[in-house]
Protein backbone atom coordinates (compact mmCIF):
# COMPACT_ATOMS: atom_id res chain seq x y z
CA UNK A 1 0.00 0.00 0.00
CA UNK A 2 1.28 3.17 -1.08
CA UNK A 3 2.10 5.37 1.96
CA UNK A 4 0.16 9.09 1.91
CA UNK A 5 2.57 11.89 2.62
CA UNK A 6 1.77 14.52 4.95
CA UNK A 7 1.13 17.81 3.18
CA UNK A 8 4.19 20.36 2.51
CA UNK A 9 4.29 23.29 5.37
CA UNK A 10 4.71 25.73 2.61
CA UNK A 11 4.73 28.54 5.28
CA UNK A 12 8.53 26.88 6.60
CA UNK A 13 9.53 26.23 3.09
CA UNK A 14 8.65 30.03 2.39
CA UNK A 15 11.88 30.57 5.13
CA UNK A 16 14.02 28.14 2.94
CA UNK A 17 13.15 29.93 -0.22
CA UNK A 18 13.98 32.81 0.76
CA UNK A 19 17.15 32.20 2.42
CA UNK A 20 18.05 30.64 -1.03
CA UNK A 21 16.85 33.81 -3.24
CA UNK A 22 19.40 35.96 -0.87
CA UNK A 23 22.23 33.22 -1.76
CA UNK A 24 21.35 33.54 -5.55
CA UNK A 25 22.35 37.62 -4.34
CA UNK A 26 18.78 38.41 -5.58
CA UNK A 27 18.07 41.96 -5.00
CA UNK A 28 16.31 42.64 -2.12
CA UNK A 29 13.26 44.05 -3.90
CA UNK A 30 13.35 40.71 -5.75
CA UNK A 31 12.86 38.82 -2.58
CA UNK A 32 10.04 40.91 -1.31
CA UNK A 33 8.30 40.96 -4.41
CA UNK A 34 8.22 36.79 -4.85
CA UNK A 35 8.03 36.18 -0.94
CA UNK A 36 4.90 38.66 -0.86
CA UNK A 37 2.89 36.75 -3.42
CA UNK A 38 3.70 33.02 -1.04
CA UNK A 39 2.71 35.17 2.15
CA UNK A 40 -0.27 36.59 0.03
CA UNK A 41 -1.30 33.30 -1.17
CA UNK A 42 -1.07 31.94 2.33
CA UNK A 43 -3.10 34.59 3.63
CA UNK A 44 -6.05 34.23 1.18
CA UNK A 45 -5.85 30.39 2.19
CA UNK A 46 -6.64 30.99 5.45
CA UNK A 47 -9.46 33.69 4.56
CA UNK A 48 -10.96 31.12 2.43
CA UNK A 49 -10.34 27.99 4.63
CA UNK A 50 -8.50 26.68 2.07
CA UNK A 51 -5.45 24.07 2.99
CA UNK A 52 -2.50 25.75 1.67
CA UNK A 53 -1.04 23.75 -1.00
CA UNK A 54 0.23 24.39 -5.03
CA UNK A 55 -3.12 23.55 -6.85
CA UNK A 56 -3.39 25.21 -10.05
CA UNK A 57 -6.97 26.06 -9.32
CA UNK A 58 -6.02 27.64 -6.33
CA UNK A 59 -3.98 29.62 -7.79
CA UNK A 60 -5.80 30.78 -10.52
CA UNK A 61 -8.60 31.92 -8.27
CA UNK A 62 -5.85 33.68 -5.08
CA UNK A 63 -5.45 35.71 -8.50
CA UNK A 64 -9.00 36.07 -10.24
CA UNK A 65 -9.58 37.24 -6.68
CA UNK A 66 -7.06 39.50 -6.41
CA UNK A 67 -8.08 41.42 -9.87
CA UNK A 68 -11.43 41.13 -8.63
CA UNK A 69 -10.61 42.96 -5.00
CA UNK A 70 -9.15 46.07 -7.71
CA UNK A 71 -5.39 45.07 -7.63
CA UNK A 72 -3.66 45.67 -10.85
CA UNK A 73 -3.18 43.59 -13.57
CA UNK A 74 0.94 44.15 -13.02
CA UNK A 75 0.03 43.85 -9.08
CA UNK A 76 -1.39 40.23 -9.68
CA UNK A 77 1.14 39.52 -12.20
CA UNK A 78 4.03 39.69 -9.70
CA UNK A 79 2.14 37.73 -7.13
CA UNK A 80 1.34 34.72 -9.86
CA UNK A 81 5.08 34.94 -10.31
CA UNK A 82 6.22 34.75 -7.23
CA UNK A 83 4.02 31.39 -6.65
CA UNK A 84 5.31 30.08 -9.83
CA UNK A 85 9.14 30.75 -8.54
CA UNK A 86 8.41 29.03 -5.64
CA UNK A 87 6.49 25.90 -6.94
CA UNK A 88 9.94 25.77 -9.40
CA UNK A 89 12.33 25.98 -6.17
CA UNK A 90 10.09 23.07 -4.41
CA UNK A 91 10.36 20.40 -7.54
CA UNK A 92 14.33 21.74 -7.78
CA UNK A 93 14.55 20.61 -3.61
CA UNK A 94 12.64 17.41 -4.56
CA UNK A 95 9.70 19.06 -2.22
CA UNK A 96 7.69 18.30 -5.10
CA UNK A 97 7.65 15.60 -7.32
CA UNK A 98 6.18 17.88 -10.60
CA UNK A 99 4.64 21.58 -10.88
CA UNK A 100 1.18 22.02 -10.93
CA UNK A 101 1.35 25.77 -11.97
CA UNK A 102 3.99 25.27 -14.74
CA UNK A 103 2.72 27.30 -17.66
CA UNK A 104 0.18 28.60 -16.18
CA UNK A 105 -1.12 31.66 -18.07
CA UNK A 106 -0.29 34.97 -16.22
CA UNK A 107 -2.94 38.02 -16.42
CA UNK A 108 -2.95 39.93 -19.58
CA UNK A 109 -1.25 43.34 -18.50
CA UNK A 110 -2.51 47.06 -18.98
CA UNK A 111 -1.24 49.36 -21.38
CA UNK A 112 -0.19 51.90 -19.09
CA UNK A 113 0.51 55.29 -19.85
CA UNK A 114 2.61 57.35 -17.06
CA UNK A 115 3.08 60.68 -18.22
CA UNK A 116 6.57 62.47 -17.22
CA UNK A 117 7.20 65.21 -14.72
CA UNK A 118 7.66 68.31 -17.10
CA UNK A 119 10.30 70.74 -16.74
CA UNK A 120 9.02 72.96 -14.36
CA UNK A 121 7.99 70.32 -12.60
CA UNK A 122 11.45 68.56 -12.05
CA UNK A 123 12.83 72.27 -11.24
CA UNK A 124 10.28 72.50 -8.75
CA UNK A 125 11.23 69.13 -7.22
CA UNK A 126 14.94 70.44 -7.00
CA UNK A 127 14.05 73.72 -5.56
CA UNK A 128 12.29 71.86 -2.95
CA UNK A 129 15.55 70.63 -1.39
CA UNK A 130 17.05 74.16 -1.46
CA UNK A 131 18.96 74.24 1.93
CA UNK A 132 22.60 73.39 3.28
CA UNK A 133 21.24 70.87 6.19
CA UNK A 134 22.46 67.52 5.46
CA UNK A 135 18.99 66.28 4.73
CA UNK A 136 18.12 68.83 1.96
CA UNK A 137 21.39 68.27 0.41
CA UNK A 138 21.44 64.82 0.36
CA UNK A 139 18.15 64.65 -0.95
CA UNK A 140 18.55 67.45 -4.09
CA UNK A 141 21.80 65.31 -5.14
CA UNK A 142 19.47 62.50 -4.90
CA UNK A 143 16.94 63.71 -7.41
CA UNK A 144 19.77 64.77 -9.75
CA UNK A 145 22.03 61.80 -10.05
CA UNK A 146 18.62 59.91 -10.62
CA UNK A 147 16.76 62.25 -13.11
CA UNK A 148 19.87 62.76 -15.05
CA UNK A 149 21.17 58.94 -15.20
CA UNK A 150 18.12 57.01 -15.10
CA UNK A 151 19.42 54.67 -12.35
CA UNK A 152 16.61 52.76 -10.52
CA UNK A 153 15.94 53.46 -6.46
CA UNK A 154 17.59 50.78 -5.60
CA UNK A 155 20.34 51.17 -7.65
CA UNK A 156 21.05 54.84 -6.09
CA UNK A 157 20.55 53.23 -2.48
CA UNK A 158 22.94 50.19 -2.68
CA UNK A 159 25.62 52.84 -4.20
CA UNK A 160 28.95 52.92 -2.49
CA UNK A 161 31.05 56.49 -1.89
CA UNK A 162 33.74 54.52 -3.96
CA UNK A 163 31.31 54.23 -7.00
CA UNK A 164 30.87 57.99 -7.58
CA UNK A 165 33.92 59.65 -9.49
CA UNK A 166 33.02 63.72 -9.37
CA UNK A 167 35.93 64.28 -11.64
CA UNK A 168 35.46 62.56 -14.63
CA UNK A 169 31.86 62.70 -13.98
CA UNK A 170 30.71 59.24 -13.46
CA UNK A 171 28.86 56.86 -11.24
CA UNK A 172 29.42 53.29 -11.73
CA UNK A 173 26.31 50.73 -11.09
CA UNK A 174 28.04 47.34 -9.88
CA UNK A 175 25.23 45.45 -9.68
CA UNK A 176 22.40 46.52 -11.57
CA UNK A 177 18.96 44.17 -12.26
CA UNK A 178 19.75 41.28 -13.51
CA UNK A 179 23.02 41.30 -11.90
CA UNK A 180 24.37 43.61 -14.63
CA UNK A 181 26.48 46.41 -13.71
CA UNK A 182 26.89 49.69 -16.10
CA UNK A 183 28.36 53.09 -15.78
CA UNK A 184 26.43 56.36 -16.30
CA UNK A 185 27.40 60.00 -16.65
CA UNK A 186 26.15 62.84 -15.25
CA UNK A 187 26.76 66.33 -15.59
CA UNK A 188 28.58 69.53 -13.41
CA UNK A 189 25.38 70.82 -11.99
CA UNK A 190 24.91 66.76 -10.69
CA UNK A 191 28.57 66.79 -9.34
CA UNK A 192 28.05 69.62 -7.37
CA UNK A 193 25.03 69.11 -5.83
CA UNK A 194 27.05 65.35 -5.08
CA UNK A 195 29.64 67.44 -4.24
CA UNK A 196 28.42 69.65 -1.11
CA UNK A 197 26.67 66.72 0.21
CA UNK A 198 29.80 64.78 0.54
CA UNK A 199 31.36 67.69 1.98
CA UNK A 200 28.40 67.92 4.80
CA UNK A 201 28.14 64.21 5.06
CA UNK A 202 31.88 64.33 6.76
CA UNK A 203 30.67 65.25 9.78
CA UNK A 204 28.16 63.02 10.26
CA UNK A 205 28.25 60.36 12.62
CA UNK A 206 28.37 57.03 9.63
CA UNK A 207 31.14 59.40 7.58
CA UNK A 208 33.44 56.00 7.76
CA UNK A 209 30.76 54.24 6.46
CA UNK A 210 31.34 52.98 2.96
CA UNK A 211 27.92 53.61 1.72
CA UNK A 212 27.12 56.81 0.10
CA UNK A 213 24.07 57.72 1.47
CA UNK A 214 22.96 58.33 5.22
CA UNK A 215 20.13 59.17 7.09
CA UNK A 216 19.31 61.41 9.84
CA UNK A 217 20.60 61.18 13.39
CA UNK A 218 23.27 58.57 12.87
CA UNK A 219 21.53 55.92 10.67
CA UNK A 220 22.00 54.28 7.49
CA UNK A 221 19.71 54.82 4.07
CA UNK A 222 17.34 52.49 2.88
CA UNK A 223 14.93 52.07 0.12
CA UNK A 224 12.08 53.20 2.19
CA UNK A 225 14.27 56.20 3.52
CA UNK A 226 14.43 57.31 0.00
CA UNK A 227 11.00 56.89 -1.16
CA UNK A 228 9.75 58.52 2.31
CA UNK A 229 12.50 61.69 1.47
CA UNK A 230 11.82 62.14 -2.55
CA UNK A 231 7.79 61.52 -1.60
CA UNK A 232 8.01 64.16 1.06
CA UNK A 233 10.11 66.73 -1.40
CA UNK A 234 7.25 66.00 -4.26
CA UNK A 235 4.66 67.10 -1.69
CA UNK A 236 6.54 70.57 -1.04
CA UNK A 237 6.47 70.91 -4.89
CA UNK A 238 3.12 70.19 -5.13
CA UNK A 239 3.26 67.56 -7.37
CA UNK A 240 0.91 64.74 -7.05
CA UNK A 241 1.00 60.72 -7.32
CA UNK A 242 4.98 60.71 -7.06
CA UNK A 243 6.90 57.65 -6.91
CA UNK A 244 10.64 57.59 -7.62
CA UNK A 245 10.16 55.28 -10.46
CA UNK A 246 8.77 58.34 -12.03
CA UNK A 247 12.51 60.30 -11.84
CA UNK A 248 13.41 57.39 -14.36
CA UNK A 249 10.58 57.39 -16.54
CA UNK A 250 11.45 61.27 -16.87
CA UNK A 251 15.12 60.75 -17.57
CA UNK A 252 14.02 58.43 -20.61
CA UNK A 253 11.36 61.22 -22.15
CA UNK A 254 13.97 63.60 -21.58
CA UNK A 255 17.09 61.76 -23.16
CA UNK A 256 14.66 61.18 -26.36
CA UNK A 257 13.21 64.68 -26.44
CA UNK A 258 16.80 66.17 -26.80
CA UNK A 259 18.04 64.33 -29.49
CA UNK A 260 19.51 61.05 -28.19
CA UNK A 261 19.98 57.72 -29.31
CA UNK A 262 17.77 54.92 -28.55
CA UNK A 263 21.21 52.91 -28.43
CA UNK A 264 22.79 54.73 -26.05
CA UNK A 265 19.69 55.37 -23.89
CA UNK A 266 18.83 51.90 -23.20
CA UNK A 267 23.08 51.29 -22.36
CA UNK A 268 22.79 53.95 -19.39
CA UNK A 269 19.30 53.17 -18.25
CA UNK A 270 20.49 49.26 -17.87
CA UNK A 271 18.02 47.79 -20.59
CA UNK A 272 18.66 44.81 -22.59
CA UNK A 273 15.37 45.02 -25.23
CA UNK A 274 14.21 47.33 -27.06
CA UNK A 275 10.22 47.67 -26.07
CA UNK A 276 11.51 48.97 -22.49
CA UNK A 277 11.67 52.11 -24.58
CA UNK A 278 8.67 52.08 -25.56
CA UNK A 279 6.65 51.60 -21.89
CA UNK A 280 8.80 54.15 -20.47
CA UNK A 281 8.12 56.61 -23.27
CA UNK A 282 4.73 55.93 -24.46
CA UNK A 283 2.99 58.82 -23.15
CA UNK A 284 5.46 61.43 -25.04
CA UNK A 285 6.05 59.05 -28.66
CA UNK A 286 3.07 61.54 -30.53
CA UNK A 287 4.89 64.43 -29.54
CA UNK A 288 8.51 63.10 -30.60
CA UNK A 289 6.96 61.89 -33.80
CA UNK A 290 5.03 65.19 -34.67
CA UNK A 291 8.35 67.17 -33.81
CA UNK A 292 10.57 64.67 -36.12
CA UNK A 293 7.47 64.62 -39.00
CA UNK A 294 7.72 68.61 -39.11
CA UNK A 295 11.69 68.05 -40.14
CA UNK A 296 11.59 65.60 -42.70
CA UNK A 297 9.33 68.54 -44.87
CA UNK A 298 6.96 65.32 -46.37
CA UNK A 299 4.60 67.67 -47.54
CA UNK A 300 7.09 69.88 -50.04
CA UNK A 301 6.38 68.67 -53.01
Amino acid sequence: MKKTLPPLDLAALLESWELSLRAERKSPETVKSYTAGVRGFLRWCEEHAEAPVIDRTLVQRYTADLLDGGAAAATARARQLGMKRFAAWLVEEGELDADPIAGLKPPKLDVQVVEPLTEDQLKGLIKACSGKSLRERRDEALVRLIAETGIRASEAVDMKVADVDLTRGMATVYRGKGGKGRIVPFGPQTAMALDRYMRVRRAHVRADSPDLWVGDRGKGFSYDGLYAALKYRAELAGIKGFHPHLLRTTFATRWLSEGGSEGSLMAVAGWSRRDMIDRYTRATASDRAAAEARTLNLGDL
